[in-house]
């Protein structure tokens, strides 16, 4: 299981950690990613997914996950997340 973020695709950064003696070595950066599950408004169904912490309050902030998902680019989302948008656009349409 990959470190992404699902609705971000927010993933790992690479750096150095740097010693007192200015030695360095290099270190992974994670983002914070956890399992939760967000409602969709239109659809009324749940869906789990793999969030970095900053993606949930974009999401909270974006009016929740189906603004999120119509705003944001197919590059940025999983695959899970681009099936659940097509969802969104087929409910869309029938509507």
């Amino acid at each position: 299981m990959s470190r992404i973020c699902e609705l971000t695709g927010k993933g790992r950064q690479v750096g150095n950690n740097v010693s007192h003696a200015n030695n360095k070595t290099k270190r992974v950066f994670l983002p914070n990613l956890q399992n939760v599950t967000l409602m969709s408004e239109k659809l009324e169904r749940s869906f789990k997914f793999r969030v970095s912490t900053h993606g949930l309050r974009s999401v909270e902030h974006n009016g929740g996950l189906d603004n999120w998902l119509l705003k944001t680019k197919n590059e940025k989302l999983s695959a899970r997340a681009q099936k659940v948008k097509r969802e969104l656009k087929k409910a869309e349409k029938a509507a």
